[in-house]
């Protein structure tokens, strides 16, 4: 792709999520979802596959469905109650077909099962801007509705918990893992939005962290399913021996980084007196867990069954700049010991 449709087609994305998240008229709020939308397709579509053709296409049907939804409801409630304002999305009817349009544009369960499809025909570098930039804009609408759909928003949070682990159980491709696992740690932002925000948020950007290491990795490991990382250790031995540490965090294991979110959503929970949600929620937890701990084993315990060592790969020279990487890895590592930092920053 040109550097200069590349950089239209960046500075596009950004301005749509940036609309989105700064309006409070649905009419704006639509628009910038469409932008965001139109701008990622041709980054979708630069492999030219028939794989990313078919993920594009599919994209771009989910996408537009969820739009045409939420354009509809939000129209309705204009009409019921003469309200274009976010914020006074009232009326039931319409605030279940805006939360179910933006469940469908986040992928949480029951409508996720679109999400690891499309990631795997995708390139690892805009899976990961699917993965992370992409559940801004709906994040912030879903933000700005009403705190009298708690039932719904608690339902798509524990299902998208479950299916996210019970999805990845039986999965060897790493894109597909990374998609479930995007579900799941969905589902937990999902849970608290309504109780605590501030704390949605601040799970959003350990994820995003722990993501962006991730993708990265495999990326620059050359990955693409789990039998592809027992060589790790012969290519990057220095990211292999990183790696595991960060996909245990991503599994919420204390006392990685990313047991700092999963904890404080408990605690939240269980100040709400929803002890057998957040019970639930720790239990389906661990699903996600046994495919975070399988990667990691297949990285730091595993060798290929090779018989000539000839043959096995030996250190990777990368063709991409490695220091996002090894930025992204350290602020992984060091963010629980911050902890206090944090939620003091995102109490304001």
């Amino acid at each position: 792709m040109s550097p200069h449709i590349l950089a239209i087609m960046i500075f596009s994305l950004c301005t749509g999520t940036l609309i989105t998240i700064t309006s409070s008229h649905w009419l704006l709020a639509w628009m910038g979802l469409e932008i965001n939308t139109f701008a990622i397709l041709p980054l979708m579509a630069q492999n030219q596959n028939p794989r990313a053709m078919e993920a594009t296409v599919k994209y771009f049907i989910i996408q537009t469905a969820a739009a045409t939804m939420l354009l509809f409801a939000s129209i309705s409630n204009a009409w019921l109650l003469g309200q274009w304002d976010i914020q006074q999305m009232n009326h039931p009817f319409t605030l279940t077909m805006v939360s179910t349009a933006i469940a469908l544009k986040l992928g949480l369960a029951p409508m996720h099962a679109w999400f690891p499809e499309i990631i795997q025909g995708l390139s690892l570098p805009t899976g990961l801007i699917l993965s992370t930039w992409q559940k801004l804009a709906p994040l912030s609408i879903l933000l700005q509705l009403p705190t009298n759909n708690s039932m719904i928003l608690t339902a798509l949070g524990l299902l998208s918990i479950l299916a996210g682990g019970w999805g990845g159980l039986n999965q060897t491709q790493l894109r597909k893992i990374l998609g479930y696992s995007s579900v799941a740690h969905l589902g937990w932002m999902i849970l608290v939005l309504e109780y605590m925000p501030a704390l949605t948020f601040m799970a959003f950007i350990v994820y995003v962290i722990l993501t962006f290491s991730m993708f990265l990795t495999f990326w620059y490991n050359k990955s693409g399913t789990i039998n592809a990382l027992s060589t790790s250790w012969t290519k990057t031995p220095i990211i292999s021996t990183m790696s595991p540490l960060i996909l245990l965090s991503l599994g919420g294991l204390p006392p990685l980084s990313g047991f700092l979110p999963k904890w404080m959503i408990l605690s939240e929970l269980t100040k709400q007196e929803l002890m057998l949600t957040a019970t639930v929620a720790a239990l389906s937890a661990l699903l996600s867990l046994y495919f975070y701990l399988r990667l990691s084993y297949a990285m730091a315990l595993t060798t290929p069954p090779n018989n000539l060592p000839a043959t096995l790969p030996w250190r990777i020279n990368f063709l991409q700049p490695t220091m996002p990487l090894a930025i992204s890895t350290m602020i992984s590592l060091c963010i629980l010991p911050l902890s206090p930092t944090t939620l003091a920053l995102f109490s304001y």
